[in-house]
């Protein structure tokens, strides 16, 4: 089958309830395909995805109805190649004129060359336009209001280059599971693979295949899939061993498998959810990595008050927009809006306020989020240190190699001056004894 006609299939699954990251995973494992093969599939698919709206502005300024979506798919691929790829433009053209020939008609295939001669030829002068025109949010292809919404806490020039930067292309991570394996040996593994690594973030590597998927070390335990800036949340509030630990939004379990493994799986280790299935699914990632320690328990964490025990540290992970994994699932632009972040702050701030209840004197809490926007991460802390005058913010560990900004309460954001990690929010806060 030709390349772009399997690109069209791997997109209608997506619009169709598949997460993008799952459909091209799937796809690789299934199909035995060339590293150059690989490449190419994954740059089409995401850069359909990613550029979808601005895409589809483009098609509608030149078609009245197009009433099949394997004519709008191939619209769609050849215009990003047109625009975003270094392609051949009458190579391009001619191939979707061929393909839509072969699967429909003559006059299919004069149709699509017609509409991509069009954009060929006018497509700079359309992005001019919209520039021009205070619609620059169709070319960067976001919704209205998250573009507004970014401009709005950052800065037309800054929000900006958060916009650009959610664009790039994702490189999956694996982090070494040190209870069973060491970095010594995955990186002797990824020579024999001849997998090249991208960036190393203490155990955490981003490599250019996701071959290891299928691999006897990621089945037993010894790697797992996890995001640096995942990771560094969990490693950020730095359990000793023996200590009583809570994470209070554990599911899937990446993190809480971090805090295992810091504790030297020695200690109390509290998980919860308030799913079955997903406490399930803690569980069962906990053991694949060796972490027996944890307990997992069906709870809301606004109500942890009612469990009647403190705990050494606690990690809110909290529910976010996740708009800082947009590079990964680049689709979950497309089904939110500005309510759900009011919504999620006020939840975020409650669960944050419930944990702090239930830390101990001179305890440490870790908040964070794998989004960006600032309503639900520096404003929910400035918030909260208002409210609660005896909880501190302290000093974070960022490897010198993983870039962001500080905001003005101490947390850090994993933001657009990192080409690798995925965004996110980390802040470290200390309980001190309240007077009298």
């Amino acid at each position: 089958m030709n390349i772009k006609a399997r690109v069209i299939n791997l997109i209608k699954e997506v619009e169709n309830g598949k997460y993008s990251n799952i459909v091209l995973n799937e796809y690789f494992r299934d199909n035995n395909l060339s590293k150059k093969e690989r490449g190419f599939i994954t740059e089409l698919f995401y850069g359909v995805i990613r550029n979808k709206i601005f895409l589809d502005y483009e098609i509608d300024k030149r078609t009245t109805t197009i009433k099949k979506d394997w004519i709008r798919n191939i619209l769609r691929i050849s215009m990003y190649q047109i625009s975003f790829m270094n392609s051949d433009d009458k190579g391009v053209i001619w191939e979707a004129t061929e393909l839509a020939k072969k699967k429909f008609s003559v006059p299919v295939g004069k149709f699509i060359n017609g509409v991509l001669r069009s954009y060929q030829r006018e497509w700079q002068e359309d992005v001019k336009e919209l520039k021009e025109s205070g619609k620059n949010y169709i070319y960067l292809s976001y919704p209205e209001w998250f573009y507004n919404k970014l401009v709005s806490e950052y800065g037309e020039e800054e929000g900006e280059l958060f916009l650009q930067s959610l664009k790039k292309t994702p490189y999956i991570s694996f982090r070494v599971n040190k209870l069973k394996y060491s970095c010594e040996e995955f990186e002797k593994l990824l020579q024999e693979k001849k997998i090249d690594i991208i960036k190393k973030v203490d155990s955490v590597y981003y490599v250019d295949s996701g071959i290891l998927l299928y691999s006897d070390e990621f089945r037993d335990g010894k790697i797992i899939v996890q995001d640096a800036s995942s990771y560094l949340s969990a490693r950020n509030l730095n359990p000793k061993p023996d200590e009583s630990v809570l994470d209070t939004c554990s599911a899937p379990g990446g993190k809480t498998a971090v805090l295992g493994e810091l504790m030297e799986n020695r200690g109390e280790l509290l998980a919860l959810d308030i799913y079955p299935h997903k406490l399930k699914l803690i569980e069962e990632n906990c053991h694949k990595c060796g972490v027996d320690i944890v307990r997992t328990v069906k709870m809301d964490a606004r109500k942890l008050k009612e469990q009647g025990k403190k705990f050494d540290k606690i990690l809110v992970d909290a529910p976010c927009s996740g708009y800082g994994v947009l590079r990964k699932k680049p689709e979950a632009i497309y089904n939110k809006n500005s309510e759900n972040v009011e919504e999620l702050a006020k939840l975020q701030f409650e669960i944050l306020e419930s944990a702090s209840q239930v830390l101990k004197d001179n305890g440490e809490l870790v908040y964070s989020t794998c989004t960006i926007l600032k309503e639900e991460n520096g404003e929910n802390i400035k918030k909260f240190l208002e409210k609660y005058p005896n909880f501190k913010t302290v000093e974070l560990y960022i490897p010198e190699n993983v870039n962001g900004s500080y905001d003005n309460v101490g947390g850090f954001t994993v933001d657009y001056k990192e080409d690798i990690l995925d965004g996110f929010y980390i802040v470290k806060l200390k309980k001190n004894k309240e007077k009298g």
